[in-house]
């Protein structure tokens, strides 16, 4: 579609077809000027120069001011590492040796009866705490009751025989002192005498025995102690080779706690024992609560070649009940005490492949520094961790942040009022 359009001093306009698409047709026999428009390719060739200059200066100013920035940074070294600070103390620490241990009655008694027959009355109730000859139980003691009356009687009889006996006897001796009867007669006499005389005598023996099977009709407690869960209820028919017996009666003031340590404490012990005893805590299984505290009674006398270990027994006045037989606790054996003993927090000491180490500070405040100290651990308790060299009193030890360390690192001690996240917002 051409381009050509009539100039404006015409004074008729050709109308439109009914197309209305085609270009006006200009009229018959007359020639107009044509006019052509330019396109501005210059223009915009000359703004996409101008863009690309201010983009190259940009990325140079800025590849300029990062080069910088990365040159004064290498040149001031990377920033400091924040770290918690602590101090080597000296202090009295004492020295434990830990082992398990299980507690025990002081003493168990299982109550047996000792007679046969029906289970009369039950006089203790499950759990309670009985004394020394305190009625527990009784049986039916009627049987055994006309067994004693029986030997009684027959004993009565035997007497009654024998004292005429011994009035024969002295008839025939004087008989015999008369000449009137014979030596025979005499003697027969005396050997009937001598014979009932035992008889009385067995019969007492009877009566005896008979009196002990009446009396263990009623049963006692042996000891003091606590009294457990009821084996027999009343009315039953109870036999002296039944194996399970009544009830069992533990000694529960004092008691007692069996626990086990190797075999190469024994020297230690021995040694620090001299003679003197040695104080044992009872504590509970998870060492956060001392239960009791007594002494070292029995060392074992033979180890157990099995395990190695050496078993050592100790009593505790466990007057608040807080040991009960059967449970397991944590037996620590206070062996000495360490006079001025170097201490640190637990969390100063790391594990490496050549053994315990800690950081130590060094250098001045605005330019401290950390070394790697080889450390000997004599034991970690309650958060604090006992040593036998490595360190000395006054030094300045890494407490937490280690694991951001090396050996040469620049570190700068935390407040004590800031927590780890927060020194890590505010440095990088």
């Amino acid at each position: 579609m051409s381009n050509i359009e009539q100039t404006e001093n015409r004074p008729d306009r050709l109308k439109h077809d009914a197309t209305a698409h085609r270009s006006p047709v200009p009229a018959v026999g007359t020639m107009q000027p044509l006019s052509i428009r330019k396109p501005r390719w210059g223009l915009w060739l000359v703004c996409a120069a101008l863009l690309v200059l201010g983009g190259l200066w940009a990325v140079k100013n800025h590849s300029a001011a990062v080069t910088k920035n990365l040159a004064a940074t290498a040149a001031k070294g990377p920033p400091p590492v924040p770290v918690g600070a602590g101090t080597v103390v000296q202090k009295d620490v004492p020295i434990y040796l830990d082992g398990l241990g299980t507690v025990q009655a002081y003493n168990a008694v299982t109550i047996r009866v000792r007679v046969d027959g029906q289970l009369k009355k039950v006089a203790f109730v499950e759990g309670q705490f009985v004394h020394v000859n305190d009625l527990l139980a009784e049986i039916d003691p009627d049987p055994y009751q006309a067994i004693l009356e029986q030997a009684v009687a027959k004993k009565g009889q035997d007497e009654a025989q024998l004292n005429l006996q011994r009035v024969e006897l002295k008839r025939e001796a004087a008989l015999l002192a008369a000449k009137i009867d014979s030596q025979d007669a005499y003697d027969q006499v005396a050997a009937q005498v001598k014979q009932l005389e035992a008889a009385v005598k067995s019969d007492q023996a009877a009566i005896d025995g008979a009196q002990v099977q009446l009396n263990y009709t009623k049963i006692f407690s042996p000891l003091d102690g606590l009294t457990g869960v009821r084996l027999v209820d009343q009315g039953n028919i109870v036999r002296a080779t039944d194996s399970n017996g009544l009830v069992v009666v533990a000694q529960m003031r004092p008691i007692s706690v069996l626990f086990t340590l190797p075999e190469q404490t024994l020297a230690q012990i021995h040694k620090q024992q001299g003679g003197s005893e040695l104080a044992v805590l009872a504590v509970d299984r998870d060492n956060r609560k001392v239960l009791d505290q007594g002494t070292l009674t029995v060392i074992d006398n033979q180890i157990d070649a099995t395990t190695g270990t050496i078993r050592l027994k100790a009593t505790f006045p466990n007057k608040d009940l807080q040991l009960w037989p059967g449970q397991f606790v944590n037996a620590r054996l206070l062996l000495t005490t360490r006079k001025a003993g170097l201490v640190v927090p637990e969390s100063v000491i790391q594990r490496g492949p050549e053994g315990p180490y800690a950081f130590v500070l060094k250098g001045e405040k605005d330019n401290l520094t950390v070394v790697v100290q080889p450390v000997q651990v004599a034991q970690i308790e309650a958060g604090e961790a006992l040593l036998d060299g490595g360190l000395q009193a006054g030094d300045r030890v890494v407490v937490d942040g280690q694991y951001r360390l090396q050996v040469g690192s620049h570190v700068k001690v935390r407040a004590a009022t800031e927590t780890p996240a927060q020194v890590d917002e505010e440095d990088f």
